[in-house]
């Protein structure tokens, strides 16, 4: 049995502690792949070290710890974070059974892991007990005849008793939802009153409130994630934790194709208003699936579970946007209902940009530098249905359907470009109008069965169908510099779909008072296409002719995968997790390229990862954690997709159908505490990547206005090699009641290789990126909030990437019994263009 707890402080009480303790470690065996890069080569060269011997070392290695660990465990004591309960083991059992859900009256969620304890009123001794599972359920078997009361106990929270039971044998007793008043302390001898954290620490992960954040309202998942510890967002919209961009991001513990196709859209596509938090999970269990090589971002959205009928729309219209929510639920018995969603238009974004990039060529510097008045235009959001219906008391079905939409254009008007080549007498100079198209849609569908035998005991089955239909497209006109008349352009457009089906079974059972074990597997089938076409402008039209670029790719992807995992607590406060997954990986893909089919048969592989997590809880609830595991992350569409996106034709991008995915070994020692009002969580890690997915720029020439000029090309390539050795943290402290600030960075120095001889052999540096969050609460429901952040220089390997700074600010008042809320809020306002710069090391 896991134990788990976190620090929190709840609104206009004093702080409450709730601490619990456990660490997991992950580890990952694998099999070490050598990728081709190339469409000639075929072979994939397995590591070493035979899986099976690796599989015999891991399991003789986890037997034995789990047999000297379970050596210690004294019979009798229910693990909990109270004091230990002896139970007598005389006492005749008999048929009857005690069942509830432990609930935290302050937020209404679960109260995991708490004592319940079964306590006889004649001897007024425990004769019998149980914890709650991560849902707060509890339930007592084999409970003889006889009067009781059951008493609830866990750290934060008052010890209370129910009212008493009379048992007859064979007798059922269903206490319903049992409410859990969180205790306050005083902390030397002060008294302090807290508003609710933005940010909770638990054992796995950190979750980050976003419901409670009026800066992001109004805005899409990259603005909540800015301003998530541990993550960085750059102003592209792409992810980052622990200095990686490989993240595997889950909505509501599901994946979407709406991710897989390209995390910095689909972040676009979810409006902020509907994300009730965040969790990032830096060390997975086996439970979890392989990809991600820095770990999973859990995006979890709201929902309204009342009984009866309820409506809440959310109106709102200015002159750059206007949006519309609803969320409403219907609940009447053991059926109930949810829809909710957002969807907001953005219209009158007008703006300007200035980039600078430096290419440092055999001949010598190239600088090219482009600016441009841009006006951007969309409709983004998402709106879902969800169904749930209880069988009966252990029996649950549930079924939901999601879409989401996300229709932009951006037009740059007049973007200006000058050259600078080497030994040049002058700049080249160009001038284009440029319009692009990002169509997109998504559907979302599951349906699960969940039965529960008893507490922690569970057997749970999934189906999963998702598609993202997607049209990139964009139009470009080349302007003459000196009078701006049409000299010619090009359209291009792209098609293109990603879908994936899913049928996952997880089981879980206590084996004992102390331990658990889960299990499972999980079958995935996804298939990607896209089909791209460019047409020249001729006689005042685009036109279609046999000599323009063209490619279709179809590429089928199967994955299998199976997991054992196995949790042990010890009476000193260490909780061991275990646990071997394995994934075999098929792919069939099909490539043409103008009409010529070209060579795709990339190889089948399997993959297997071990898991390994470790915690020990010292007093006063502060905690390390220690954890290694090994990770894949197989390449989506947009390192795929063989679309030449020329839309920038200085710096056009075109994707490689025949990468092969990257592995990951990641080690992370964490450790967190409260120190006086202020809660730390301090993490050093290293992480090694094979064959890492890498972008690789080299410098073209073509022909403009007659003249010779240099572009960049960047495709991707699985030439590189990371090692990466940084640090994590972040504070949340409450100061004089009223306010609240939050610090966090990370601090990294990586080191870049590759194996391909035309490219930069190595380059290395240093990056720090941090973030600053304030809520400052006035009286009659005024409060004040403030974030910004940012990131230094990045290295890549050829050249850099400069930093950037993000800022926001806003206020908001609630009415009345929190009938209402009125909010405004401020992003960037004095960053106006934006300005960005890149330096590039070509072959």
């Amino acid at each position: 049995m896991r134990h788990t707890g976190h620090i929190r402080i709840l609104p206009n009480s004093k702080i409450s502690l709730r601490i619990a303790h456990s660490l997991e470690i992950h580890g990952r065996q694998f099999q070490n792949i050598r990728r081709r890069t190339a469409p000639n080569a075929s072979t994939w060269a397995i590591g070493r070290i035979s899986i099976l011997r690796q599989c015999t070392r891991i399991l003789v290695i986890m037997l034995s710890c789990l047999t000297a660990l379970q050596a210690q465990m004294p019979p009798g004591r229910i693990p909990g974070s109270g004091d230990p309960i002896i139970l007598n083991s005389n006492v005749h059992k008999g048929k009857g059974k005690v069942r509830g859900i432990l609930i935290d009256s302050a937020s209404q969620t679960a109260v995991s892991f708490a004592t319940v304890a079964l306590i006889n009123l004649q001897s007024n001794k425990p004769v019998d007990g149980t914890v709650s599972d991560e849902e707060g359920k509890f339930e007592i078997t084999k409970v003889p005849g006889g009067e009781y009361v059951l008493e609830y106990s866990f750290v934060g929270y008052r010890t209370s008793r129910s009212e008493s039971l009379e048992m007859k044998n064979g007798s059922v007793i269903d206490m319903g939802k049992v409410f859990m008043v969180p205790e306050t302390r005083v902390l030397e001898e002060v008294t302090v009153l807290g508003m609710q954290d933005l940010i909770d620490e638990k054992v796995d992960r950190l979750v980050y409130n976003a419901e409670k954040d009026v800066t992001t309202k109004g805005g899409n998942a990259s603005d909540v994630l800015r301003k998530v510890p541990l993550l960085t967002v750059d102003l592209d919209g792409n992810v980052s934790l622990k200095g990686s961009q490989n993240v595997k991001v889950l909505i509501n513990n599901k994946p979407s194709t709406i991710v897989a196709s390209s995390v910095a859209d689909a972040l676009q596509q979810i409006p902020a208003d509907v994300i009730k938090s965040v969790e990032v999970i830096t060390s997975p269990s086996a439970r979890y699936d392989a990809e991600g090589v820095a770990g999973i971002v859990n995006i979890i959205t709201k929902k309204n579970s009342l009984e009866g009928v309820t409506l809440t729309t959310d109106l709102g219209a200015g002159n750059r946007g206007a949006h519309l929510g609803l969320y409403g639920s219907s609940r009447k018995g053991k059926m109930g209902f949810n829809i909710g969603g957002y969807l907001r238009a953005n219209y009158n974004i007008n703006g300007n940009f200035k980039n600078i990039q430096t290419t440092l060529s055999p001949e010598g510097r190239i600088t090219t530098t482009q600016s441009a008045d841009t006006k951007n235009e969309g409709l983004f959001g998402s709106y879902n249905l969800t169904w749930d219906y209880d069988i009966d008391s252990t029996t649950f079905l549930t079924a939901g359907i999601r879409y989401s939409v996300s229709n932009a254009t951006n037009s740059q008007f007049n973007m200006f470009t000058q050259t600078y080549l080497p030994n040049a007498s002058g700049p080249l100079s160009t001038k284009m109008n440029i319009d692009t198209e990002d169509l997109s849609g998504t559907l979302d569908a599951n349906f699960a069965y969940t039965k529960v035998f008893k507490p922690s005991k569970e057997l749970s089955i999934l189906g999963l169908y998702s598609r993202n239909d997607r049209k990139n497209s964009f139009v470009s006109e080349i302007l003459d510099v000196s009078d701006n008349s049409l000299i010619g352009g090009w359209r291009n457009i792209n098609p293109n779909y990603n879908q994936e089906s899913i049928i996952q079974i997880d089981y879980q059972a206590p084996v004992s008072s102390n331990q658990l074990i889960e299990m499972g597997g999980k079958i995935i089938f996804r298939n990607v296409s896209s089909d791209y076409k460019s047409f020249p402008l001729r006689n005042g039209d685009y036109l279609p002719d046999a000599r323009n670029p063209s490619n279709v790719l179809s590429y089928d992807q199967g994955v299998t995968a199976g997991y054992f995992s196995h949790t042990l607590t010890t009476k000193k406060q260490f909780s061991i997790k275990t646990g071997l997954r394995y994934e075999y990986t098929s792919i069939n893909a099909e490539y043409k390229d103008g009409g010529e089919e070209l060579n795709a048969d990339i190889p089948d592989y399997g993959l297997l990862v071990p898991s390994i997590n470790i915690s020990k809880t010292f007093k006063g609830g502060n905690t390390v954690k220690l954890s290694y595991n090994r990770r894949i992350q197989r390449p989506g569409i947009q390192f795929l997709n063989p679309n030449i996106n020329s839309a920038n034709p200085n710096n056009i991008t075109v994707g490689n159908p025949y990468l092969f995915p990257e592995l990951a070994d990641n080690l992370e020692l964490g450790m967190s505490g409260q120190a006086k009002s202020a809660f730390v969580y301090v993490a050093l890690f290293g992480r090694r990547t094979g064959s890492m997915i890498t972008s690789v720029r080299d410098t073209l020439s073509q022909i403009v206005n007659g003249e010779n000029t240099s572009i960049i090309s960047t495709s991707y390539e699985n030439i590189g090699r990371e090692e990466a050795v940084g640090v994590n943290f972040f504070t949340n402290a409450t100061f004089f009641s009223k306010l609240q600030i939050g610090l966090g960075g990370t601090a990294y120095q990586t080191c870049l290789s590759n194996n391909d001889p035309k490219f930069t052999a190595l380059n290395s540096g240093f990056t720090v990126s941090g973030y600053m969050s304030t809520t400052f609460t006035l009286d009659k429901g005024w409060a004040i909030q403030g974030f910004s952040g940012g990131r230094g220089r990045q290295v890549r390997l050829q050249g850099y990437q400069s930093g950037f700074i993000f800022y926001s600010l806003g206020v908001r008042k609630d009415f009345k019994n929190k009938k209402g809320s009125f909010g405004i809020a401020g992003e960037n306002f004095f960053n106006h263009p934006f300005k960005t710069k890149t330096e590039v090391t070509s072959p």
